[in-house]
C-alpha cells in the first residue's frame, strides 16, 4: 500500500481523539456495572452481561464484516478508511441516545441493547483506524505509532473511572427522581447516596454530541488516502497466514484477560477492603492509568530514537504520567486522597521500566516478558489478602499496556492486501472480552468471591506469553 506523503502529523492527532474516546467509554463500562447491579439487584454473573452485550457486538459486528469482504471485497478499500470511521460515530452517537430511554422506562434488556449498538459502531472505528495509525509511516515503527495512539486511549481509560464514577455516583445522581428496587426502596451508593436515572441519562446524552461533532470534524479534515496497486480481494486470504490466526487468539484472550479484571475490579476491592464504589474507582484510575504510562513508554521504546536518548525520556514519561494520574484523582477526592495511598506503585513503575529493558524494543520479546510478570502478579493475588492483593491487581495494568499494540502490529506485518481483512478478524476476536468477564463471572459466583476466581486470567496470560516467544513468528502463507 501506498500513501500520500503529507498530514501525517495532523492525520494521526484526528485519530488520536477517536482512540481517546472509545477508551473512556468502554471503561465507563466499569462504572456502569456495579450501577446496574444495584439498580437491578444482579448477582455476578448477571451483572457481566453488560460486558457480554458489549463485547459480542465486536465479535458480531467483524463476523459480518469478514463475511462481506470474503464474498465481495474488502469494505473499507471500497468506502475508504474515512467514511468508515464517520459511520462508526455516526452509530455511536445514537446508540449512546437510547441510554435515556433504557434508565426512563428501567429495561435493563434496553441497556444491554444500547451497549450492542455502541460497541458496533466501534467496532467500525476499531477495524478502520486501526490499521491506519500503523500504515501512516514505516513498518518497523507501526508498534511505535499505536503504542502512542494507544496511550491517549489509556488516558481515556484513566479519566473515565475517575470522572466517570463521580458524574454518575455523585454529580448526576443527585438530579432527578431517586430510583426504587423491586421492593419499593431507593437504591443507593455504598456511601449512602441516592441514585437517579439522570446518573447515566445525561453523561450518555454529552457522548452522543461528542460523537456527531468528531464526525463532522473527521469529514471536513483532510486525511492521507491508501491505496493499493492490485484490486480489490476477494475471499478469507488473511487466514493463510498462520502468525494472523494465533494473533487473533492472542487477542481474545488479552482483552478478555484485561476487562475482566478491570469489570471485577470495584466489587472485588469492596469484598477484599470494604471500600465503597467511590473510594475504589481511584484505585481502578491506577490499574487503567498503569496501561497509558506503559503505551507512552512502548511507543518510546519501539521508536527509532538513539538509545541513550530513549532510556531517558522513558524514565521522564513514566514519572509525569504518574504524577498527573495522581494529581486528577487528588483533585477529583478534593484532597482526600493521600500521596501514601499509591507510594507502592512506584515500586510497579520501576518493574515496568525494568521490563522494558529486557524486551530490548523488540515487540515480540517484549510482550513475552510482560506477559511473564502479569501471570506472576495474578499467582500473587490468588496467595495473597488485603492491600498486597490491591496492589498486584492494581499494577497489572502496566503490563497490560503494550499488550494489544504489540499483538496487534505483529499480526498484521506483512499481510499487505490482506491487512484491512486481517484488522477485521482481529478486531473480532475483542469477543474476548465477552466470553472471559462471564467465565470468571460464574466462576466468583461459585466460589462465593471475586479472590480465587483469578485463577482464570493467568490462562490467558500464559497464551499471550507463548505468542510472545514463538507464535508471532512470520512463515509463508499455506499454498505459497
Amino acid at each position: 500500500m501506498t500513501a500520500e506523503k503529507q498530514n501525517y502529523g495532523k492525520a494521526l492527532v484526528v485519530l488520536t481523539s477517536l482512540f481517546f474516546m472509545w477508551g473512556f467509554i468502554t471503561v465507563l463500562n466499569d462504572i456502569l456495572i456495579p450501577f446496574l447491579k444495584k439498580m437491578f439487584e444482579l448477582n455476578r454473573f448477571e451483572s457481566m452481561m453488560v460486558q457480554f452485550a458489549f463485547f459480542m457486538a465486536y465479535f458480531i459486528g467483524s463476523l459480518v464484516y469478514f463475511i462481506i469482504s470474503a464474498r465481495r471485497g474488502d469494505p473499507i478499500s471500497k468506502i475508504g478508511y474515512k467514511n468508515g470511521i464517520i459511520a462508526g460515530l455516526l452509530i455511536s452517537a445514537l446508540a449512546s441516545v437510547m441510554f435515556y430511554p433504557a434508565a426512563h422506562f428501567k429495561v435493563f434488556g434496553l441497556f444491554l441493547t444500547a451497549l450492542f449498538i455502541l460497541a458496533l459502531g466501534f467496532t467500525l472505528l476499531q477495524i478502520a483506524a486501526n490499521p491506519y495509525v500503523a500504515l501512516l509511516g514505516p513498518s518497523e515503527t507501526a508498534s511505535s505509532r499505536l503504542n502512542m495512539s494507544q496511550g491517549f486511549n489509556s488516558l481515556g481509560t484513566t479519566l473515565a473511572p475517575v470522572f466517570g464514577g463521580y458524574l454518575i455516583f455523585h454529580y448526576f445522581a443527585k438530579m432527578g427522581q431517586p430510583l426504587f428496587n423491586g421492593h419499593g426502596r431507593p437504591i443507593l451508593t455504598d456511601s449512602g447516596e441516592p441514585l437517579s436515572a439522570l446518573g447515566v441519562q445525561l453523561p450518555y446524552l454529552i457522548f452522543a454530541l461528542i460523537f456527531v461533532l468528531l464526525a463532522v470534524l473527521i469529514k471536513f479534515t483532510a486525511l492521507p488516502k491508501f491505496s493499493g496497486s492490485a484490486s480489490i480481494q476477494k475471499g478469507a486470504g488473511a487466514l493463510k497466514h498462520r502468525h494472523l490466526v494465533l494473533g487473533m487468539v492472542a487477542i481474545f484472550m488479552y482483552v478478555g484477560a484485561e476487562v475482566s479484571i478491570g469489570s471485577a475490579f470495584i466489587n472485588y476491592v469492596g469484598e477484599l477492603l470494604g471500600y465503597p464504589e467511590m473510594e475504589a474507582k481511584s484505585f481502578l484510575a491506577f490499574y487503567w492509568g498503569g496501561a497509558m504510562i506503559g503505551r507512552f513508554l512502548g511507543a518510546i521504546s519501539l521508536s527509532g530514537l538513539p538509545k541513550q536518548k530513549k532510556y531517558v525520556y522513558m524514565l521522564l514519561a513514566s514519572m509525569a504520567t504518574f504524577l498527573l494520574i495522581y494529581g486528577i484523582v487528588y483533585m477529583e477526592s478534593g484532597g482526600a486522597f493521600a500521596f501514601g495511598r499509591v507510594a507502592p506503585f512506584i515500586l510497579f513503575l520501576i518493574l515496568n521500566y525494568s521490563a522494558f529493558l529486557l524486551g530490548k524494543s523488540l515487540p515480540g520479546r517484549t510482550l513475552a516478558v510482560f506477559a511473564s510478570i502479569v501471570i506472576i502478579l495474578l499467582a500473587l493475588t490468588l496467595i495473597a489478602q488485603g492491600q498486597v492483593a490491591l496492589w498486584t491487581i492494581t499494577g497489572i495494568g502496566l503490563f497490560n499496556s503494550i499488550m494489544w499494540s504489540n499483538i496487534f502490529t505483529l499480526a498484521i506485518k506483512d499481510l499487505k492486501e490482506d491487512t484491512a481483512q486481517g484488522s477485521s478478524l482481529l478486531v473480532m476476536m475483542i469477543l474476548g472480552g465477552a466470553i472471559i468477564p462471564i467465565i470468571q463471572g460464574a466462576v466468583a459466583d461459585a466460589l462465593n468471591g471475586y479472590h480465587y476466581s483469578f485463577f482464570v486470567p493467568i490462562i490467558c496470560y500464559a497464551y499471550i506469553f507463548f505468542y510472545g516467544w514463538k507464535g508471532h513468528t512470520v512463515k509463508e502463507a499455506a499454498g505459497k
